[in-house]
């Protein structure tokens, strides 16, 4: 799949959004949410790229769940130079939805758009999940612990 193919895809599938569940889930399911696959990765230009991350919440789907994810970027300029970063991004599942997807700007570099990088490995550490679309006070006291 070209970059572009899976630049639409996601294009669509923000615009479109994801297929509600058919009825409110058992409320014995604990909120949690995780990844539907591998974070997927496009380019844009020398240094900037998107990350994006396709989510699973089925949990979530009677009040909606928000959160963050904690992500590591392993990179490599083009001579030699190899960098991680730890980054995070924020998501929200809606209220009868089961899936979400977040995306992520980033830019990679050592010296201003000097470089062409690379991505070499991108790793989620984490994902919080609380009930709710909107954190509270509480919750974002808790999710950037």
């Amino acid at each position: 799949m070209t970059r572009y193919s899976a630049a639409w895809l996601i294009a669509a599938a923000g615009s479109v959004g994801w297929c509600p569940l058919g009825s409110a889930a058992s409320p014995s399911f604990a909120h949690s949410a995780s990844l539907s696959q591998s974070p997927l990765v496009m380019r844009l230009s020398k240094d900037e790229f998107r990350i994006a991350f396709g989510l699973a919440a089925a949990g979530c789907a009677s009040n909606g769940c928000n959160g963050v994810i904690r992500y590591r970027v392993d990179w490599k300029t083009d001579d030699g130079t190899v960098r991680s970063e730890l980054r995070r991004v924020s998501y929200s599942v809606l209220p009868h939805y089961t899936r979400a997807i977040t995306v992520d700007r980033q830019y990679f570099d050592t010296a201003e758009g000097a470089h062409t990088t690379a991505i070499i490995k991108v790793s989620v550490g984490s994902i919080t999940c609380l009930e709710g679309v909107q954190p509270s006070a509480e919750q974002l006291a808790a999710i950037n612990r």
